[in-house]
């Protein structure tokens, strides 16, 4: 299984409605071999966290590759990437699984 995992600085004063409607379009892509998937706010337990993160897994390599070259999936991101100054992402395979 292959985890993705994607942080994000916003932009101060980043349109709220706008990312809502991005984190609800991302949350319901259903590409195939997506096993899981969660979006969501920092929750402000402590100073200096980044501000949005993404969790998804995948089943295997070929289903990350789906997903990151998906048409859909490309159209929200490049409507997210107007709202953040900074991201980091990795991806890695979970031991176990």
């Amino acid at each position: 299984m292959i985890r993705s995992v994607v942080l994000a600085k916003l932009r101060a004063g980043y349109d709220a409605g706008e990312l809502a409607q991005i984190q609800d379009g991302l949350q319901n892509l259903k590409c195939p071999g997506t096993l899981s998937y969660t979006i969501g706010l920092d929750a402000g337990l402590r100073e200096g966290n980044w501000d949005l993160v993404i969790v998804a897994d995948f089943a295997d390599d070929a289903a990350y590759r789906g997903y990151d070259e998906d048409g859909e999936h490309n159209r929200w991101r490049a409507r997210l990437a107007k709202l953040i100054e900074q991201v980091a992402r990795a991806q890695f395979e979970v031991p176990g699984t």
